[in-house]
């Protein structure tokens, strides 16, 4: 089916005071989703953890997030000797900025009226390649974490900075490549009319390996948990933000929370139908001006509650697991995804179906791609040599248990000796030894 493509100058034509109104809208939205959102995901985890939540401040404790920001404003803000004082007030901003230019190429519902007898589309700007643009702005925001981790001065901040930064690479391909899909279905990089082409069936529905490989690779673009590892409280004592404090903390804090409703607002735009109702209200007539923003909203809360509910039921990922998930699996399941899908398109085109070479070569297609998820993906058993004697992670060197079939080596300088008249319940203690050259 081919698309009429929208008219973009629409945007061009609009008064400025509407342009004015509907950038001031735009940001006051965003806010509001980030408040929201504060409390929301904190009141979710404490039900799902059994206990209340926020209580005390506001009716069911709703102003909490505003007495946090109040609280942040009034404590001490403090700059560690060392640090590059330029870059280490400038990284919250470059961590915040970017998070509200995303929103300004959102369209929140179709044409709208405004005072003064106008008609406007409900979204600040649109251009012909606004995804691109928003998957740069969203690649920009990963500075302020690198050049916070760098300018801090601190070896932990350092790590948090780096991790940022190869979480960034690998899932902004990902991410990238899982969006070729609806580029091919919708034929535009622009939002308003990717959305426009969703009005009968959802992207979420026709293209599902797109759909999942862009929600997982969002998780990692916005460091939320499970994949939360530049900030890694477990192992980086906080990551890039460690040595923050005061309204420059807040700012990071503050840009988690939009960036949990900007990564939620996108997918919503491009895999599940924007502003549109869903198909039963679609045919009610309930599809139509100010109704777009409501299912906007509805839809942008739901998909936030589903990544805090993520982060209530998914442990943290180890890092070599998570750079694992991200190059060994997703580009090429993506890569392989948008050659079906080209292939499809181009078969659909010309007639090829009907043809009985063509479904021998996609049989044959098939059965590849489950011999490679089913049996591809296993290593081959190696013979694993047995420990000695059990492991005591709490008698010094490891701070976590082994691994499952792991052999640690045991720790240098260190003899354990058995007495001749010990029984197997005995234990004994280690006796350190010099160490010498050469290790262990």
């Amino acid at each position: 089916m081919s698309l009429v493509p929208m008219d973009l100058n629409i945007f061009m034509h609009d008064p400025l005071w509407v342009v004015i109104l509907k950038a001031l809208f735009g940001f006051v939205l965003l806010i509001l989703f980030t408040l929201f959102g504060i409390v929301f995901e904190r009141k979710v985890l404490g039900r799902m953890q059994n206990r209340p939540g926020p209580t005390m401040n506001g009716p069911f404790g709703s102003l909490q997030s505003l007495a946090d920001g109040l609280k942040s404003m009034l404590k001490e803000d403090l700059t560690p000797s060392g640090v590059d004082k330029v870059v280490f007030m400038l990284a919250p901003a470059l961590n915040v900025i970017p998070a509200v230019l995303i929103f300004a190429l959102i369209p929140f519902a179709g044409k709208v009226p405004v005072p003064g007898g106008h008609t406007t589309m409900l979204q600040v700007s649109d251009m012909p390649v606004s995804i691109l643009l928003i998957l740069g702005v969203t690649s920009v925001g990963i500075y302020g974490v690198v050049l916070a981790g760098w300018a801090s001065n601190e070896t932990f901040a350092l790590l948090g900075g780096i991790r940022a930064s190869a979480q960034m690479i690998s899932y902004e391909v990902a991410m990238g490549l899982s969006l070729v899909a609806v580029f091919m279905y919708s034929g535009s990089l622009s939002t308003s009319e990717v959305v426009d082409a969703q009005k009968n069936l959802w992207y979420c529905l026709v293209l599902i390996p797109s759909f999942v490989i862009f929600v997982i690779a969002i998780f990692g673009e916005s460091n939320r948990t499970p994949f939360d590892l530049p900030e890694g409280e477990s192992e980086i004592v906080g990551g890039y933000l460690t040595e923050y404090s005061s309204m420059r903390f807040a700012m990071f804090y503050m840009a988690e929370y939009m960036a949990l409703a900007n990564v939620s607002a996108v997918c919503v735009t491009i895999f599940l139908g924007g502003f549109h109702a869903p198909i039963p209200f679609n045919w009610l007539g309930m599809d139509h001006a100010y109704w777009g923003l409501l299912w906007f909203v509805i839809k942008t809360i739901l998909f936030m509650g589903f990544m805090v509910w993520v982060r209530a039921t998914v442990p943290r990922f180890r890092y070599d697991q998570f750079m694992r998930l991200g190059w060994r699996w997703l580009i090429p399941i993506s890569l392989v995804w948008v050659l079906l899908v080209a292939t499809f398109r181009v078969a659909r085109s010309q007639g090829w179906f009907g043809q009985p070479l063509f479904i021998a070569i996609g049989a044959a297609i098939v059965i590849a791609i489950l011999a490679i998820i089913f049996f591809g993906g296993r290593e081959p058993e190696e013979e694993k040599p047995q420990p000695v004697k059990e492991f005591d992670a709490f008698a010094g060197g490891f701070p976590v248990p082994p691994r499952p079939g792991q052999v640690l080596p045991e720790l240098a300088g260190v003899v354990v000796t058995e007495p001749a008249d010990a029984t197997p319940d005995q234990q004994t203690e280690p006796q350190a030894q010099p160490p010498t050259l050469g290790g262990s």
